[in-house]
């Protein structure tokens, strides 16, 4: 088994823009550390090229998806400045392989979260604004075909990502804000912050400690997305999504044909 033949086969199906075989038959079975380590490979080698990190994406929030995966835990991957797709700019849809899209609150940080001890109070005190989120996720393993190490290694399925206008959190109450996104006039997800973990303040505490005890604790200006708050669906050319998050706001992204 090889850490170096999944950090290659990734690595190609990057390159090549053509999905892969599963990595978790050339890593250790089940064995979480060893995917983030290939996950790290990626991202020190972006980071040499000059990306910048803004921030992480929380996955394998929702009970359901846990158990359809056999974990009991979140994941995250790591989110870079060219991720970032602005509201009102359409999305060439050929920058990903297989896009899904899912809504979700994120989180600006004011304050670093790097504490011995994190926990909801802490992750609370720490939020400098909520938004809603559209991440468009992506998998560099043909069909979907992933278990925890596979995604922990593609860099938690992460893609793109859009924002709405943020707001200060005050006293929202996040588990029971409602999330309703369409493509074009149909409905096509729907769910409550209590699908993230019970209350996305909760994810957010999780992946704190996580990144802190990975050696890369989360500071002060990054972006946080939370995890899906319904049904991820999937993107096609020419879509456009809008979701609505009550109490927190909207937010819209559109899809290209590929060169039209």
């Amino acid at each position: 088994m090889s850490t170096h033949e999944a950090i290659d086969r990734l690595a190609a199906a990057r390159a090549d823009r053509r999905p892969c075989a599963p990595v978790r038959d050339v890593l250790p079975p089940g064995d979480i550390d060893e995917a983030y380590a290939v996950q790290s490979a990626w991202v020190a080698d972006r980071l040499a090229a000059g990306a910048r990190i803004v921030g992480r994406k929380i996955g394998l929030t929702n009970p359901a998806v846990q158990a359809q995966l056999g974990v009991d835990q979140p994941d995250f991957g790591v989110l870079f400045d060219d991720m970032d797709c602005p509201e009102g700019k359409p999305v060439d849809v050929t920058r990903l392989l297989q896009p899904r899209i899912e809504g979700e609150i994120a989180f600006v940080l004011a304050r670093d979260l790097t504490g011995a001890v994190i926990g909801q109070a802490e992750a609370a005190a720490a939020v400098g604004s909520v938004v809603a989120a559209l991440e468009i996720v992506d998998s560099r393993v043909a069909g979907w075909d992933i278990s925890i190490v596979d995604t922990v290694a593609d860099n938690g399925s992460a893609g793109l990502f859009t924002l709405g206008e943020s707001r200060e959190p005050g006293d929202l109450d996040l588990p029971a804000c409602a999330m309703t996104m369409r493509r074009g006039d149909e409905v096509v997800s729907t769910g409550t912050g209590s699908a993230c973990l019970g209350d996305p303040l909760i994810a957010l505490a999780w992946l704190a400690e996580t990144a802190r005890d990975h050696g890369r604790p989360l500071r002060a200006g990054d972006i946080v997305l939370s995890g899906s708050l319904g049904p991820v669906v999937p993107v096609a050319p020419g879509d456009r999504f809008h979701a609505e998050i009550s109490g927190i706001g909207e937010v819209a992204v559109s899809f290209t044909g590929g060169g039209t």
